[in-house]
């Protein structure tokens, strides 16, 4: 049986090989096999079974590399067994007991292997991305346990037993939860909490207990609405992006030690979208307005109630009556009387415990009525707008905020506009300090204070007329309440 020369072009290298063509069925077979011997002369070529035999090397290596992995965690206390694809537990045989750090993330395990439950001393434990259905009671057995990560699985529930454990770090992310257990308030060192990417409908309002907690993430949730009791908390990162949240409660104000707040893709209604899309300062500006608001009060400032500290009595400073025969009232002597009571007042003035040193020496220097005034003065701000001043009375008052309240609150709107310190910028620029100031001078003249009782600008922005400052307010406070009419033409 003869056959025939037959030429082939090779795809790869371009070269003409020639080849024996048989019979004519067996020419295609002929031409793959020329071309094949061409090709891959040079070394081996596929074939099932050199496949199944490099299969059976990497399964070996994998089964080394497994062993290694587990007589290193006897040693040293640390199991690393991410990406292997485990179904089970694969360290029934070795003595892993004093295990402090355990990673079986990446892998098929359907539960937490309950040889993992008896680390005593285990500290961290890494389960994310497996086929975790539930939490065993046995867990509680890890009372050393500080971080858990179950992210990426399958739970449908977190058991109450869980927050017996003094965990610090809590990660369970994407999983099936729809709820969180009120027992969570029992997890007082939580310092890190994220369960986002679940089906929550309602965060239970005993998170606000955790007076640990530092980072919230409640991220692409069902949630409807944010619990007041967060606004306790000192937290400094707050995402609650992708949900169904319409507001912010104003008492989140009060969260003065956050420092990023994300809220994207939610409905937002108060605050409005637009002043979310400007960041956590306008935010939190926002807030404050609301709360004034919501409180009736819309000159009230957010500080510490007057109850807190009580200024003493006007009659404890100049006593009227019961004076003593060393008083040096009604005597002869002049010099005796002017020097008694010169001691007497710099022992009440001492007694004052707003005033810094400076200012008491120079109110040693002021008239006894001015003093009273100003006393009467400070006294009718912290009354009339339900706040306690700081000890640095000067201070409190320069940047014009309080005294523009309590223009306000003597005639409403009567400054139109002011400048209010937020958590992210508690200190106003001087420009806007200017300004609150100004204002309050402006609305002073337009609700009738004389013009020789009216101090000036640098009297309050540079603290160097407190005496003044005070004969103003007083002024103010003394005017007569204002008809509706005279109120509209203000």
């Amino acid at each position: 049986m003869g056959g025939e020369t037959a030429a082939v072009r090779c795809y790869y290298c371009k070269s003409n090989f020639f080849f024996t063509k048989m019979a004519s069925s067996q020419g295609g077979v002929g031409a793959v096999t020329a071309l094949q011997s061409h090709h891959y002369s040079s070394g081996p070529h596929w074939s099932p079974g050199v496949s199944q035999f490099q299969h059976q090397q990497q399964q070996h290596h994998t089964a080394r590399s497994l062993d290694r992995a587990l007589d290193d965690a006897v040693c040293s206390g640390i199991l690393n067994l991410s990406g292997r694809k485990l179904r089970e537990y694969p360290g029934m045989s070795y003595d892993l007991t004093d295990t402090t750090q355990a990673d079986l993330s990446k892998n098929r395990l359907t539960e937490i292997p309950p040889e993992v439950c008896l680390f005593a001393p285990l500290e961290s434990l890494n389960l994310y991305h497996n086929c975790i259905k539930c939490i065993p009671e046995a867990i509680i057995n890890l009372q050393m346990l500080t971080y858990l990560d179950i992210s990426r699985n399958l739970l449908s529930v977190l058991p109450k037993y869980l927050f017996n454990l003094p965990l610090k770090v809590l990660l369970v992310s994407n999983n099936k939860l729809v709820s969180i257990p009120e027992e969570i308030g029992k997890a007082k060192e939580l310092m890190e909490l994220d369960v986002s990417c679940n089906e929550i409908q309602v965060l239970p309002t005993q998170v606000g207990r955790l007076q640990a907690l530092r980072e919230l993430n409640i991220r692409k949730n069902c949630l409807h609405m944010l619990p007041e009791e967060l606004a306790d908390l000192p937290l400094i990162r707050l995402d609650f992006s992708c949900n169904k949240i319409t507001e912010i409660p104003p008492a989140y104000r009060k969260l003065r030690q956050l420092q990023h707040i994300i809220l994207d893709n939610n409905p937002m209604q108060s605050p409005p979208a637009q002043i979310c899309l400007k960041g956590k300062v306008h935010i939190f500006k926002y807030l404050n307005i609301q709360a004034c608001r919501m409180d009736k009060k819309p000159d009230t400032l957010d500080l510490p109630s007057l109850g807190k500290r009580c200024l003493p009595h006007m009659e404890d400073f100049y006593p009227s009556k019961n004076h003593g025969p060393d008083s040096g009232i009604g005597s002869d002597n002049g010099d005796k009387r002017l020097s008694t009571t010169e001691v007497s007042k710099k022992q009440k003035i001492n007694q004052i415990p707003f005033l810094t040193k400076k200012k008491k020496k120079a109110l040693l220097l002021e008239d006894s009525n001015v003093m009273m005034s100003l006393l009467i003065s400070l006294q009718n701000i912290e009354s009339r707008l339900k706040v306690l001043l700081p000890d640095d009375v000067g201070a409190a008052l320069m940047d014009g905020v309080v005294l523009c309240h309590l223009a306000n609150h003597i005639c409403p709107r009567s400054v139109a506009s002011i400048h209010v310190p937020s958590p992210a910028v508690p200190k106003l620029s001087m420009a806007k300090c200017r300004r609150n100031v100004e204002n309050f001078l402006d609305a002073c003249k337009k609700l009738g204070v004389p013009q020789d009782k009216l101090c000036l600008p640098h009297h309050i922005l540079e603290e160097r007329g407190l005496v003044k400052v005070g004969v103003t307010v007083q002024a103010l406070l003394d005017l007569p309440a204002l008809k509706p009419t005279q109120l509209s033409a203000v």
